[in-house]
């Protein structure tokens, strides 16, 4: 097992390479620009102008990382980075033409390295603030990115979180409106004295063995969805074998698609209780999905040839949790569509795009 190579980490009073090397090409233009003023080789006013720039470099470094605790509050940071680079430049000049003179008295009885070193002194003090204060506003707004940055991070993890929660919450008024309705359907069976009442019942019972530890389930897919359905078309079959028939379809590409749990069973519900169950003829429910492939867009149906909706019906608990569930997981321009089908029925379509979430 390879180990991944061990880094040092650089010390925050340190300029970094990249600070380095834009420091270098400013006393690389300096120099360039201020040789016939001290009419001395390039090389060597090259060498002189990066000398004092590294040493104003580090003092501007250095006074961003510390702050002296005997500096009043009301001072701002900028101005003691600015002041730092300042004192710097005089005595970084000094040594360069120390370095030079080979010793202090003979840098003094020079008087072409006095005039140099005054020379050099005012073009440091000059040039050193207008870089550092440049420096700082770039500082700035990296920092104010990275705070901005940071905010909306948070803001996205906090946006998670409350859709997470309003996720659980419409999902829980959803369970109870699903169980309460399925016992409801099992009492009328066995008050009707039928036969089936008993097959039911041990069907209904392997179904919420089934379900109940799907019903919280944030991972649940249409393969799981569908199996529901399945099953809980099976057990109204056996209710009404005679008045009930039904075909599932789903596009094999959509089985692991992330769906909320119960959404489509919930339709399927409403289908049979209000679509089939109060007629008298033989009743047919479709249930099935497909995706577009040029846009993307899936479209799940319930379809029933029951009695319809009656024009004064307004959308039930069930149909709003559903639509608000289908928005909070695939975006606000998921939708839920009601049709009239002919000669009778209704058919719901659920449709969304399968990458959009919010």
């Amino acid at each position: 097992m390879k180990t991944a190579p061990t880094s040092f980490p650089r010390w925050p009073a340190l300029p970094g390479l990249r600070q380095i090397v834009v420091v270098f090409l400013i006393s690389l233009l300096i120099a360039w620009v201020t040789t016939p003023v001290f009419q001395s080789p390039f090389w060597l006013v090259l060498r002189r102008t990066t000398f004092i720039a590294m040493v104003m470099l580090l003092a501007f470094t250095v006074s961003g990382t510390w702050r002296l605790q005997w500096l009043p509050r009301w001072i701002p940071h900028w101005l003691v980075r600015v002041a730092a680079v300042c004192l710097l430049a005089p005595f970084a000049s000094l040594a360069a033409y120390v370095a030079i003179a080979g010793d202090f008295m003979s840098f003094i009885k020079a008087n072409n390295l006095l005039s140099g070193f005054a020379t050099s002194t005012i073009f440091a003090l000059f040039f050193g603030p207008l870089v550092a204060v440049a420096a700082i506003k770039r500082e700035d707004k990296q920092r104010e990115r990275a705070d901005r940055l940071q905010l909306e991070l948070e803001k996205s993890a906090l946006e998670r979180e409350v859709l997470d929660a309003r996720l659980r919450l419409l999902q829980a008024q959803i369970e109870p409106h699903f169980l309460f309705n399925t016992l409801a359907n099992v009492q009328a069976l066995v008050e009707s004295g039928s036969d089936n009442a008993a097959p039911v019942l041990r069907h209904l019972i392997a179904y919420l063995r089934a379900a109940m530890p799907r019903l919280n389930d944030a991972d649940a897919t249409l393969e799981n969805e569908m199996q529901l359905v399945s099953a809980y078309l099976e057990i109204m079959h056996m209710r009404m074998p005679d008045r009930l028939q039904f075909e599932l379809q789903l596009a094999p590409e959509l089985k692991d698609l992330r769906f909320p749990a119960m959404a489509l069973l919930t339709l399927v519900e409403n289908a049979v209780r209000h679509g089939i169950d109060p007629g008298t003829e033989v009743g047919r429910i479709e249930v099935g999905g497909k995706r577009d492939a040029r846009s993307g867009m899936v479209t799940l149906w319930v379809a029933d040839t029951g009695i319809g909706m009656a024009e004064t019906a307004v959308p039930g608990t069930g149909l709003t949790n559903v639509r608000a569930r289908l928005q909070a997981c695939f975006g606000k321009d998921a939708r839920v569509d009601l049709h009239e089908q002919t000669p009778h029925g209704l058919r719901v379509e659920l449709i969304f795009h399968s990458g959009a979430k919010t």
